[in-house]
């Protein structure tokens, strides 16, 4: 386990997260990039309990992400099934679990405040706190992607699925993007992924 997870989180952080996970029934996986979650965490049948988490994030989202799951874990078997998935039960589990890791020897200084404000009332993802996510993003591996908020008005992108979008007006926090092939109207957080066509011909 300690092994594994050395090479996804910073390295401060690893005794840390081991005493998280000492758990004989709970583990960890670590998938291929899945583009519609960062992780996730499930009961099995037989009674143990499993996070995933993708390989893809950077070490800074990685450990954000696998202490999210945790607090999934520990706030189920705190209050039971019954509980809302983002409510307020783990709210506080998350933000209970966070806080020691929210320190320079684990983060970068410039992340910290941001963290701080994220973890006043965290959100069922941190994609949708576009400042916490643009600052995590500078971490990432160089990739063809940019975020909705920089796309300029008029311009096309697509999804990962290949569907392609042009970019109307923003909303008071979202943008509406058309479907080029249907017509129809999408609204897109400032801070999802695409990737941007230079070239495109309706």
């Amino acid at each position: 386990m300690q092994h594994t997870l050395q090479e996804y989180i910073p390295q401060k952080a690893i005794s840390k997260i081991i005493a998280l996970l000492n758990h004989d029934n709970l583990t960890v996986k670590v998938k291929q990039e899945r583009k519609t979650r960062h992780g996730d965490y499930k009961s099995l049948p037989n009674g143990k309990h499993q996070i995933t988490i993708n390989s893809n994030l950077n070490t800074y989202r990685f450990l954000i992400t696998l202490i999210h799951e945790i607090a999934h874990f520990e706030s189920y078997k705190s209050y039971g099934r019954l509980i809302k998935p983002h409510g307020i039960e783990w709210k506080s589990t998350f933000q209970h679990l966070m806080l020691p890791f929210l320190n320079p020897e684990i983060f970068p200084s410039e992340l910290l405040p941001l963290l701080a404000r994220h973890f006043k009332n965290p959100k069922a993802s941190s994609d949708t706190d576009a400042n916490l996510a643009l600052a995590l993003k500078q971490f990432d591996e160089p990739n063809d992607k940019t975020y909705i908020f920089e796309v300029s008005f008029g311009s096309t992108f697509k999804l990962y699925n290949g569907r392609v979008f042009k970019r109307g007006n923003k909303r008071v926090k979202r943008y509406e993007c058309i479907e080029v092939k249907t017509g129809r109207l999408y609204l897109f957080n400032p801070n999802a992924e695409v990737e941007l066509l230079k070239d495109f011909n309706e």
